[in-house]
């Protein structure tokens, strides 16, 4: 899969100012219990607070600093300490999932279980169902229990066996839910929402005075949370999108002026698109968010579009579901229940602006579009992301136990990491038009700019 670190940094200013500090509940006293394990310290690398990974090791902007007697920033490295916080033969942990669905929530949950349970010895795990609201006594979502027995086949389903809910709920009845529960350890697994709202019950813990340990988790599969290199669930969705590029090739090769025509996610960046393109490169043209494009005129989609045909007599498109709004200007901006703005459909109006103009032009095509987000969404992961959900949850439980709290796990420059989640949360990672990726697409498509001026 192709490295992302970079993608956000290449235009970023002040990356000295980035505050990486990790809040702690307090001071660690107890024994790790892996020590008790069989092997113990022999086969387990103990993580010191002081083991640092620098944001950013491009020789030229680390010598520039240091220039500047700046020096890098650096994330804390994940994994397990020596001593911990909680003591597990007393400790209750809550697991939640939020906002859309994601290959590998099963996967975390899975994962975040059997470490707590079997490495840590802690036996109090409750899942939250439905989100947020299952924290609202006025929903009246009853919690589940979570053992290994309870969770063993689940990363063989897609979904979430907890299930999940989207918009805000009130973070001082989550905190009173929490404090009523006796939660010591509270797992979020969700997009940046979901991040948000984290930061809050974690702020409103710590004016409590309460001894509480917030985790994130992040999940998006649009791959798009700021100083995360990858997210879960991306993997898979590339490897299904991919599927369906293949599949839109064979159906455009198929018949005379054949047009392939894919939707996929991507509300704000378009990683998915770009990089299923790459994976495939059996695509003409692709259109994200980032990358503005025009219809009609010389250079635009349409006259390109047509030159294509000419030429090869088949094409095929890619399109982020977050492309192309400005053509929507006038439309009636509606928010869904998490408060973001409701996309126009790119995908069915190109299909329909595609027909008119060969329409009328009298050039008969043949149109097949395609749209397999929600079926890609609610897919079990794949291996890759199966394994990445693995470290992602085994690190968010050494996390917890050790006391630390308002981070979230990420990886960065192939090492897992505490972020912040005050340096991640209401950020947008996208793609660099000037980057790596998206050369490398304009490489692969030669579609070139799509703008007339």
């Amino acid at each position: 899969m192709v490295d992302l670190c970079r993608t956000q940094f290449e235009d970023m200013m002040d990356i000295e100012k980035i505050d990486t500090m990790i809040p702690s509940l307090g001071e660690r006293k107890i024994p790790s219990p892996l020590k008790n394990r069989e092997g113990g310290e022999q086969f387990q690398r103990y993580v010191s607070d002081d083991d640092r990974v620098v944001i950013d090791v491009d020789l030229k902007c680390i010598n520039t600093m240091a220039e500047k007697g700046v020096t890098m920033p650096s994330f804390e490295l994940a994994g397990p300490r020596d001593k911990i916080y909680f003591d597990p033969s007393k400790l209750k942990c809550a697991l939640v999932t939020c906002g859309g669905l994601c290959p590998g929530l099963n996967d975390i949950i899975r994962s975040v279980v059997f470490q707590l349970y079997h490495c840590y010895g802690v036996r109090n795990i409750l899942g939250i169902r439905y989100g947020l609201q299952g924290f609202i006594p006025k929903y009246g979502h009853d919690v589940m229990e979570l053992t290994p027995a309870s969770v063993v086949n689940i990363h063989e389903m897609g979904g979430s066996i907890l299930g999940s809910s989207r918009g805000p709920q009130d973070i001082e009845e989550i905190v009173d839910s929490l404090e009523r529960m006796n939660i010591g350890i509270l797992f979020m697994i969700g997009g940046d929402g979901t991040l948000m709202a984290a930061t809050k019950i974690a702020d409103a813990i710590l004016e409590r005075g309460l001894k509480i340990s917030v985790v994130g988790i992040p999940k998006t599969i649009d791959n798009d949370i700021h100083l995360v290199s990858r997210s879960f669930g991306f993997d898979t969705a590339v490897e299904v999108a991919t599927q369906a590029i293949r599949g839109a090739h064979h159906e455009s090769e198929g018949y005379p002026n054949g047009i392939g025509l894919i939707k996929l996610m991507g509300r704000y960046s378009g990683f998915i698109a770009a990089t299923a393109a790459l994976a495939q490169q059996d695509v003409n043209f692709v259109l994200v968010p980032e990358v503005d494009f025009d219809l009609d005129g010389p250079r635009g989609l349409l006259a390109s579009l047509e030159r294509r045909l000419q030429e090869r007599k088949h094409a095929v498109i890619v399109v982020a579901e977050g492309a192309g709004q400005k053509f929507f200007a006038d439309a009636k901006k509606e928010v869904d229940e998490s408060g973001n703005i409701k996309l126009q459909d790119i995908g069915l109006f190109l299909k329909n602006e595609i027909s008119a103009y060969f329409n009328k032009k009298k050039i008969p095509i043949s149109l097949k579009y395609i749209d397999p987000s929600y079926m890609i969404r609610s897919l079990p992961a794949n291996a890759n992301d199966r394994v990445f959900c693995s470290f992602l949850g085994r690190d968010a439980v050494h996390a917890g136990m050790a006391g630390k709290t308002k981070l979230l796990l990420g990886r960065w420059n192939n090492h897992f990491v505490h972020i912040p989640m005050i340096a991640s949360a209401g950020k947008r990672k996208q793609i660099s038009s000037n980057g790596k990726l998206w050369l490398s697409v304009l490489d692969a498509t030669g579609q070139g700019s799509l703008k007339n001026a």
